[in-house]
């Protein structure tokens, strides 16, 4: 019996599970409140958020979910944060084509993850699935990603829901990763310092310029707190960015009411389509044909 168990499938992943419970109920000091968590974790072992995979702790992604997000970073758009395939790919100065044609009013915006079909997971339950949980998660990655930011902010501040979208959703999933980034990096959050004073319709689907026009003046900044903002840098917290429109309305009355620079920090990406690499198109128009062999 115990060795057709240990056999199976459901075994191994029992034992997985185990193993790591019992590893930190005999190791380290004991104190109550670090055995009655590992007696939790024996009892409950701690799955993988995503696929219920063994994990070492609660709340974290099990090696191959976190293998199949893609991380941003270097080399990329100095101003917002978009991906180059490679460092020359920058159109002038180390800006993308959009932020050359439109330069946004904040400073500088990054993201932790692509927009792609593995951070959807993340990103679409936490936003519209109640899974608030996945903040925790989230905002790890983006204290990476945005750590520079971070150590230069005074405030962070994330982008309002309008009271209507509100009532429905229950939670604004912007302020639970402002909440959750103000505990990582010790600085102080403002959640109610930006107000929605007009609801938006969806902007799926929409163009960038469409998009603008949309949020336009959709935002105010609350004047009982515009004096605290005098000054100081802030840092937007929002969980996508697509063509930074919001961001930008956001930026513009954040700075309209004295604030020195906004900086924005986001979940997740949507790249411009143009910066795949315009350079390699470029060079396959030049291309002349090869005449065929007689």
């Amino acid at each position: 019996m115990v060795r057709l168990l240990s056999e199976s499938p459901r075994a191994d992943s029992f034992l997985d599970r185990l193993v790591p419970g019992l590893t930190r109920l005999v190791s380290g000091p004991f104190s109550p409140a670090r055995i009655g968590t590992a007696v939790l974790d024996l009892l409950l072992p701690p799955g993988c958020i995503l696929c219920s995979g063994p994990v070492d702790a609660p709340g974290l992604l099990c090696g191959p979910c976190f293998a199949d997000l893609a991380m941003l970073g270097e080399p990329s758009c100095r101003c917002c944060g978009a991906p180059f395939e490679l460092a020359w790919h920058a159109v002038e100065g180390g800006l993308c084509q959009r932020c050359l044609d439109t330069p946004p009013p904040f400073e500088r915006a990054r993201a932790a993850l692509r927009y792609d079909d593995a951070s959807r997971r993340l990103v679409l339950p936490f936003k519209h699935g109640d899974r608030t949980e996945f903040a925790v998660v989230l905002a790890r990655l983006m204290a990476g990603a945005g750590r520079e930011l971070l150590r230069d902010s005074n405030v962070i501040i994330p982008v309002p829901l309008h009271r209507r979208r509100l009532f429905f959703r229950r939670y604004n999933q912007a302020a639970l990763l402002a909440r959750a980034l103000g505990r990582i990096s010790g600085r102080p959050v403002s959640l109610d310092a930006l107000a929605r004073v007009a609801m938006t319709g969806s902007l799926d689907g929409r163009s960038a310029a469409e998009r603008r026009e949309e949020v336009a003046g959709a935002f105010a900044v609350r004047p009982r707190r515009a004096a605290a903002l005098r000054g100081r840098r802030v840092l937007l917290i929002d969980d996508v960015m697509t063509s930074g429109a919001t961001a930008a309305a956001c930026a513009d009355c954040l700075l309209e009411a004295g604030a020195a620079a906004v900086d924005v920090l986001v979940a997740a990406l949507v790249p411009d389509p143009r910066q795949r690499n315009p350079n390699r198109r470029r060079r396959a128009r030049r291309r002349k044909p090869v005449a065929a062999a007689h």
